[in-house]
């Protein structure tokens, strides 16, 4: 009974697994890269219409792009 009242009043704070999380994959660099001015507003173009940033876009490409070839390389 004891356990159940103290588990009851325990407070649980999300934001506080969102930090750690956050931690974890902390950014700390850049990627420069040049590309065609038209290319650039096309893209960024397209990610606004799928309510995504252009960042989001690439680092998701790059971590798509390191395990298809983590698993070519282990072939």
């Amino acid at each position: 009974m004891y356990i159940l009242n103290a588990l009851a009043n325990l407070e649980v704070d999300p934001m506080a697994e969102k930090k750690k999380r956050k931690k974890l994959k902390k950014k700390d660099s850049q990627l420069l890269i040049r590309i065609n001015g038209e290319e650039r507003e096309q893209f960024i173009d397209l990610c606004e219409q799928l309510d995504s940033s252009a960042a989001r876009e690439i680092r998701r490409f790059i971590r798509d792009f390191i395990a298809e070839q983590e698993t070519n390389l282990d072939e």
